[in-house]
């Protein structure tokens, strides 16, 4: 199977499906301060609250009108383990994670509690608990109905964790746990401050495609030192994946995870 987007075009994780006439209703204003966020302003979807950019990334009207970086840090690369200029701070600290939404199936929940065993193996700063499918945890995946995206997700901000996953209906049922498990881990990956391992060239994992925009001003994209220079074709945060993959950390990835928490 070709690749899907953690949005979806082959791939299914980060993917989203081509659409120019949704681009189109995007104002140019828009789209320039996505840009100089440091985002392609290519198929650019709109959503509740904000827009939705390389896939699975959300930005909200407050995003794209008053961030700010809180450090100037940026190094260009190629394919590599990248993080925002926000990260989530006050380690050692637990993050509990919740479900919310209508029909969530056990496919789901089991998905979220592998997600969580998945970073708590790698003995972090950070402890991720399941609480349960009423919401109210700090990353909350709620269920919506979609066809633009797989899941998507948005940065850290003030030190705390993105606190909303939005996780397309569509994908809680019929896949693989692996594969469920893997968006899953995808998106906490960008609650918590990681941008797409081939964000310099997304045709990497996605088939087409190319660098996915930087700045230094903005949200941010500062190599993790450690990881490597050249492509990493099993990286977790790969911008896209296939309907069959299951990606657990790889050796990079566990530099990575271990260099920021």
């Amino acid at each position: 199977m070709a690749s899907l987007l953690l949005s979806v075009v082959f791939f299914a994780a980060c993917t989203k499906t081509n659409n120019t006439s949704e681009e189109s209703t995007i104002s140019q204003e828009v789209l320039s301060k996505v840009s100089a966020l440091g985002f392609s302003s290519n198929n650019v979807i709109a959503t509740d609250g904000g827009y939705i950019v390389e896939g699975d990334i959300f930005l909200s009207h407050e995003n794209l009108n008053n961030a700010q970086p809180s450090s100037p840090r940026l190094i260009v690369a190629k394919e590599e383990q990248y993080h925002t200029f926000n990260l989530v701070t006050g380690l050692p600290r637990t993050i509990t994670v919740s479900l919310s939404g209508r029909n969530i199936t056990q496919l789901l929940e089991d998905g979220v509690r592998a997600a969580c065993t998945r970073y708590n193996a790698e003995n972090l700063g950070l402890t991720f608990n399941y609480i349960g499918r009423n919401g109210g945890g700090t990353i909350n995946i709620s269920v919506v109905n979609t066809g633009q995206y797989i899941a998507s997700a948005g940065f850290p901000s003030g030190g705390n964790p993105y606190p909303t996953i939005n996780y397309a209906r569509t994908y809680t049922s019929g896949y693989s746990l692996g594969f469920v498990t893997t968006v899953l881990a995808h998106e906490i990956g960008h609650c918590i401050g990681f941008r797409h391992t081939d964000y310099m060239n997304r045709a990497y994992s996605c088939g087409s495609g190319g660098n996915e925009g930087q700045a230094t001003t903005g949200i941010g994209a500062v190599h993790i030192p450690g990881t490597p220079t050249g492509p990493d074709p099993n990286s977790w945060m790969l911008a896209c994946l296939g309907a069959t993959t299951n990606r657990p950390f790889n050796a990079n990835d566990k530099v990575a995870l271990a260099y920021l928490y």
